[in-house]
């Protein structure tokens, strides 16, 4: 009876996930209460797959613990799909349930890599979510931020500066601080939190003038933020700020020219870092023939391959699999073991969930008047979806492996609660253009009254 309902769970989790896909696409096609109707229909198909995946999880383990996970993580899915809309009733609904469904997968995913470590990915999300809540009040509230430019520019290059400094290699890199407490250690990744830095700083300088003068100095400052990466060997923490950056000054100044000269510039640069570290070289090697040196470079590309064909369309089901044959699974390939044990059509909708919610988040910076605000939900989306297009594509072997997260499901804890308070930062930019809408249909319903009171008047007279 057991094996019978595993297996049709496979087919249950997958149902219930295209449903949940098509329903995102049919709220960002639609508006108003049209959109608002899909929310309740995602939110069910959302609890299905979780606790299916828990159920499958707990069956084939005959592990408990799960179940009691799994109580866990539907605290935080109800906090943050239910308890937000009540407290932010102008919430982006289809943002925040995108962000609920990639989180809860996240978590089922890596509980079933390494108990332990989701216990404490799921402490940094809950503690994510009690912050990120405060931002959508803060942006109703301060109103200087446009005036701290230079403060962001200056914080972030002295951040990413400390960790080149005084951080220890850790596979090749300087990524990070850990300090160590009593009851365990905490690893902290700045350069996570200084992307966000680094977008208000771009949108401070460029929003109210952006001429050749102020590009050229955010290029001067973009310029210095990437330099300290590279010389921190953080090649993909570079690639997306400079990628972000290009973006962002497009948005501001809607000149191709700079496009072209990103595009040039970006090409220069990854010639120049093929021929300055060996380590590209080497992901260079393994991404155009991984099979050749399947026993070194090109083991991680091809176990990850291995593990996306065997798991086919269905998957081969949570916990028949093996995916902790890959190394490093939970932080850059993630998306391999998802594959493997839910299936290939699972981590369709994956991506297309990805897409979906980068199409949300350009749609409300197209509906932004405030240039500041506009140019950060621009950059905050450029940036999450070129991370998903460098895990994701070096997982399959599109491009080579640059060693970033997958944003909400792999493990890391400055990656969830970076992205989080990103999302949040769109949330509390959506909430104020939704009030300020507000403001201006009750303007106009006032206007209409005191001329229909006029013109009663002047018939009375």
């Amino acid at each position: 009876m057991r094996q019978y309902i595993t297996e049709l769970s496979k087919y249950a989790i997958t149902g219930c996930m295209v449903f949940y896909t098509l329903l995102g696409f049919l709220g960002l096609l639609g508006g108003g209460n049209k959109k608002r109707g899909f929310y309740p229909a995602q939110c069910v198909c959302m609890f299905l797959v979780q606790l299916l995946c828990f159920l499958d999880l707990a069956l084939v383990s005959g592990d408990m613990q799960y179940v009691l996970y799994y109580a866990f993580v539907q605290v935080f899915l109800l906090a943050a799909a239910i308890m937000v809309p009540m407290i932010y009733e102008d919430v982006n609904r289809e943002l925040l349930s995108g962000m609920c469904m990639l989180s809860g997968i996240g978590l089922c995913m890596i509980s079933r890599l390494s108990f332990d470590r989701a216990v404490r990915q799921y402490i940094i999300v809950l503690i994510s979510l009690i912050i990120s809540l405060l931002i959508p009040y803060m942006f109703s509230r301060v109103r200087f931020l446009k005036k701290l430019t230079w403060v962001y520019g200056l914080l972030g290059i002295a951040m990413l500066s400390a960790v080149l400094i005084l951080s220890q290699v850790t596979h090749g890199s300087k990524l990070s601080f850990t300090i160590r407490f009593t009851l365990g250690k905490v690893t902290f990744q700045p350069s996570e939190f200084v992307k966000i830095l680094f977008l208000f700083f771009l949108a401070g300088l460029l929003w109210e003038d952006a001429s050749f003068v102020r590009v050229a100095l955010s290029a001067a400052v973009a310029g210095m933020h990437v330099v300290i990466l590279v010389l921190s060997r953080d090649l993909g923490s570079a690639l997306i700020f400079f990628v972000g950056y290009v973006f962002v000054v497009f948005a501001a100044t809607r000149n191709y020219l700079y496009l072209l000269l990103g595009a040039a510039g970006g090409a220069a640069a990854s010639y120049m870092a093929y021929r300055i570290f060996s380590h590209v070289q080497q992901r260079v090697q393994a991404w155009r023939d991984p099979w050749s040196s399947i026993d070194s470079t090109g083991y991680n590309v091809t176990q990850s391959l291995f593990a996306i064909g065997s798991g086919s369309w269905f998957g081969m089901g949570l916990l028949k699999g093996n995916p902790n044959d890959i190394p490093n699974v939970m932080e850059d390939f993630i998306f391999s073991s998802v594959c493997e044990e839910l299936g290939v059509v699972f981590g369709i909708c994956v991506i297309l969930i990805t897409v979906w919610m980068f199409l949300e988040m350009l749609k409300t910076a197209a509906q932004i008047h405030d240039r500041f605000y506009q140019l950060i939900v621009y950059g905050i989306s450029i940036m999450y979806i070129f991370q998903i297009f460098l895990t994701i594509g070096g997982g399959i072997k599109l491009i080579p492996l640059t060693g970033v997260t997958l944003p909400l499901l792999s493990y890391g804890g400055s990656s969830v609660m970076t992205t989080m308070i990103m999302f949040f930062i769109v949330q509390g930019i959506y909430i104020r253009l939704q009030q300020a809408g507000g403001r201006q249909y009750d303007g106009r319903k006032q206007d209409r009254r005191r001329r229909a009171r006029t013109d009663a008047g002047r018939r009375a007279r």
